[in-house]
């Protein structure tokens, strides 16, 4: 009688797997972030899927680019981390940017946030982050013209001049109004809370519907895909950190406005969250959370710009290998000089 396959198998470990390779991990992202792109949508019409189309274009041609030049089997942007850093890219947008600079940010993401360092798993600095910033020195003024939201009634309706020529002025003139942080810094004027958490006010693509973003984050913790001690982190010293501001400086708003209020959510939950980018160890993700929720206030409140979010995750990336260094737990039986970080 014959017998398929081998009498004896010997492996090396694990032995027990489970579907959470990294692809699986990469989509249940994906997954995620499909509601707030719905939401953003909604809010801002049609060319807010036209806008992530074209980040995520810009940032999947260069990883499958590479991929092939390279000959790596599968091509690495099957994974769905290239289309994440679109996705997130395009959420830090204003609704009216034209469509070749959200494509020219997702390259510059991908490309120098992630190829130049070797791929996934070896960015210091989250990709989407990388684009944003690239795009913030390089076109600082498309990057604050902000749009007003609309709804069902405007759905069809294009913001700004999204098939602009590329290095030629936008051939239509831009409804612009100022979003609710820029209104608290430089005219003291306070928002709800309940716009804030339904996204019914002006930013990027990512500042509409607060708790749907949460919600998504929730989604992320249950499957034990992101840290929940992170964003959790982060919004313990935002919150503390906005009502010691506001303590001092009544005419500031206090710590549940900063929690709702820009990119803090969708930055919280989806990019200090990156495995690649933050630290290690359980007291690092503590330390890295909560500084870079004081840091988002001071820079919202003392900064030049309205918005903090993005330069305080950056900033905190590049101290994420000595954040791990401290915070490593002792090995039995040795000691350990940094225990009180345990």
């Amino acid at each position: 009688m014959s017998q398929d396959g081998p009498r004896l198998l010997l492996t090396t470990s694990p032995f027990l797997k489970d579907r959470a390779d990294t692809a699986w991990v990469m989509w249940q992202v994906n997954l995620a972030l499909v509601p707030v792109v719905l939401a953003a949508t909604w809010y801002f019409g049609l060319g807010a899927l036209l806008l992530v189309a074209a980040a995520t274009a810009g940032a999947v041609l260069p990883e499958w680019w590479v991929g092939r030049a390279t000959g790596k089997t599968p091509n690495p942007v099957r994974d769905g981390s290239a289309v994440i850093t679109g996705v997130l890219l395009a959420l830090t947008l204003p609704p009216g940017l034209p469509l070749w600079m959200a494509f020219v940010g997702g390259a510059a993401g991908v490309g120098l946030g992630k190829i130049a360092f070797g791929g996934i798993g070896f960015a210091a600095f989250n990709p989407a982050l990388v684009g944003r910033a690239f795009l913030q020195a390089s076109f600082p003024a498309a990057m604050t013209t902000w749009s007003p939201f609309g709804g069902a009634a405007e759905l069809t309706q294009l913001r700004g001049d999204p098939f602009a020529i590329p290095f030629l002025r936008p051939g239509v003139d831009a409804v612009t109004t100022a979003t609710p942080l820029a209104h608290m810094k430089f005219e003291g004027v306070s928002t709800s809370a309940a716009d804030l958490a339904l996204g019914r006010i002006p930013g990027s693509l990512g500042e509409t519907f607060a708790l749907l973003i949460l919600a998504g984050g929730i989604y992320l913790a249950v499957l034990k895909i992101v840290n929940w001690r992170i964003p959790l982190a982060v919004f313990a010293g935002t919150f503390v950190t906005g009502e010691l501001v506001h303590w001092i400086h009544p005419t500031y708003d206090g710590g549940l406005f900063h929690l709702l209020a820009g990119g803090l959510m969708l930055g919280a939950v989806f990019m200090a969250t990156d495995p690649v980018t933050s630290p290690i160890t359980q007291a690092g993700c503590w330390v890295f959370g909560i500084a870079i929720g004081v840091l988002v206030v001071v820079i919202r409140v003392y900064g030049g710009l309205s918005e903090g979010v993005m330069f305080a995750i950056l900033l905190m990336n590049g101290f994420v290998p000595v954040i791990n260094r401290i915070t490593q737990p002792r090995t039995f039986g040795t000691r350990h000089h940094a225990g009180w970080l345990r």
